[in-house]
This record gives structure tokens, C-alpha cells and sequence, in this order.
């Protein structure tokens, strides 16, 4: 099985492949994901209602050979380092892709053994988000300012040259390739004044809005992803939670990027081209 594994936690990792001491023997559970079923009989008709569903829990078994020397001393450092106190990410190599996965771990079993013996050792996981993301952040800008300084550098007489071009789009279109809805970090950045920046996703007639006037150097910064939710004012270097100030009218919404395109629309209500936005997303994966 060509595959690699890194688990990571505290600043320390270890890693799990062919060219390493660590050889896996077996590992269950990154392939696919359960499924669970909220379901209503009626003693009046056939079969049941399906009221709703969600995945659940992701389970990851890794089972390991580690054949270097000092087994025991090997072994009082994989006690320590799986640590069930401590959260890691597993990262998997396979088929050229790269997943993470956010882990807690649920169990850790690894006998004493004699020195002939491989020291094994089988560590289960227990991942409470059940979907696999990409290693980094996609990145998306909108209304960024365009170079044209360029050399040679020729400035015509009475002319002048253009330093800079805003791009003139309000619309900008982000692909999710993955397998379900996502959440996502945006960033308003204000260039000069401005007041109550906005994003609004075209396909679902959704909008997030923050009243707030804005000053130039000045960035808020709006969490969407699960768990995580949350708005700050970033200032001069000092960060204020301005939750609060979401726009509650119109039916705004920590908006969700769905799968596949996604036309999202930016605005203020006063001086729109002081605002550029820059959106972070993690596409999420139902296995690798």
C-alpha cells in the first residue's frame, strides 16, 4: 500500500511509510463516512418518513510496526506523544492527494514485547468533524488593484503612465470541489472610508452585512465555518469582537459556500471602491 501518514500534535509528529521505521500494517475508516438516518413509521403506510440526516462521527483505526531499535524507549515516547489529553491532525498521502482531518484519540493499545519482537502498537481515532480538508486555505481576492508598472520603463511626455488598475468586476465566481457545503473566512479590507461592507451570494439571494464605517488599513474579518463563527475588527494591531454589529435585516447569514460555483457579489453603502475583500475556504471531503 503506497501511503503515508503523519500524525501531528503538540508541535511533534511522526511518520508513518515505506521509508521510515514506522510501517503500517493496517488502517480502516478514512474511506468513507457513516451515515446516520432520523426516520418516522406510520402505522398507516408502508416504509417510514425521513425526517433528517447527518454523518457522523469519523472512526480511524491505524494499526503499526515499528521496527527500529530501543523498542522501549520507542514505546514511552508513543505514550507520550499519543497522549489522549492531546488533539492532532492526521494527515494522508495517497493517489498524489494530501487530506486532513482534526482527531481526538479514543484509544492507544501497545504491548510490552521481548527484543525479538516488532513493537506494535494500534491507535484509534475519533475525528467529531467527520470530513477531510485540503492541507491549505484556497484563496480568492476580489477587487484587487492590477500592476502596470513594468520595465522598461517608458513615460511618454505630457502623458504619464498608469501605475495601477482596479479590477472592475463586483463579481467574482468561487468553485467548492468538494463534497458538501463550507464555511469561509472574509475579509473586507478598507483602501479609504467607507461604510456597512457586504457580500451577497447571487445564487442563494443570501447576504452578510456589517454595520460599521471603515477606515483605510482597517479589516473585518467574518468567520461562516462551524464552530467557529464569529466577527472582529482588526485596527492599528488591536483585534475587537464586533458580533454585534451583523446586520440582522433581510435575512442575513454567516453565508456557506455550496458545492460547485458560487457568484458572490461585494458592495458598501458608501464608496464601494475603497473596499477589497479577500475569501479563505477549505473544500470539504467525504473520504480520501
Amino acid at each position: 500500500m503506497d501511503i503515508k501518514l503523519t500524525l501531528k500534535s503538540n508541535n511533534k509528529s511522526i511518520e508513518i511509510t515505506k521509508d521510515t521505521y514506522y510501517k503500517l500494517v493496517r488502517i480502516e475508516g478514512i474511506e468513507r463516512a457513516q451515515l446516520e438516518l432520523n426516520l418516522v413509521d406510520n402505522a398507516h403506510y408502508d416504509g417510514s418518513f425521513l425526517i433528517s440526516k447527518r454523518i457522523r462521527n469519523r472512526p480511524i483505526s491505524i494499526t503499526v510496526d515499528y521496527k527500529g531499535l530501543n523498542k522501549e524507549i520507542e514505546r514511552k515516547k508513543l505514550i507520550s506523544f499519543l497522549n489522549p489529553k492531546n488533539k492532532g491532525v492526521l494527515i494522508v498521502n495517497y493517489a498524489e492527494t494530501e487530506k486532513a482531518i482534526e482527531y481526538e484519540i479514543e484509544d492507544f493499545n501497545c504491548p510490552l514485547t521481548n527484543i525479538h519482537d516488532d513493537l506494535t502498537f494500534t491507535v484509534d481515532l475519533i475525528c467529531t468533524n467527520p470530513y477531510w480538508s485540503d492541507i491549505t486555505k484556497n484563496k480568492v481576492e476580489i477587487a484587487l488593484w492590477k500592476g502596470m508598472f513594468h520595465f522598461p520603463l517608458i513615460i511618454p511626455k505630457n502623458e504619464g503612465i498608469i501605475m495601477g488598475l482596479k479590477q472592475p468586476s463586483l463579481i467574482v465566481n468561487i468553485e467548492n470541489k468538494g463534497d458538501v457545503e463550507t464555511g469561509m473566512i472574509i475579509e473586507f479590507r478598507a483602501k479609504g472610508t467607507l461604510s456597512n461592507p457586504s457580500l451577497f451570494n447571487v445564487n442563494t439571494r443570501e447576504s452578510i452585512k456589517i454595520n460599521k464605517s471603515m477606515v483605510a488599513g482597517e479589516v473585518i474579518r467574518v468567520n461562516t465555518n462551524y464552530g467557529e463563527k464569529r466577527i472582529d475588527n482588526i485596527l492599528n494591531g488591536i483585534t475587537t469582537n464586533i458580533l454585534n454589529l451583523i446586520d440582522l435585516g433581510g435575512g442575513d447569514t454567516f453565508l456557506q459556500l455550496g458545492v460547485g460555483d458560487n457568484l458572490l457579489r461585494y458592495d458598501a453603502d458608501t464608496n464601494p471602491s475603497n473596499l477589497e475583500i479577500n475569501i479563505y475556504f477549505s473544500p470539504k471531503y467525504l473520504g480520501v
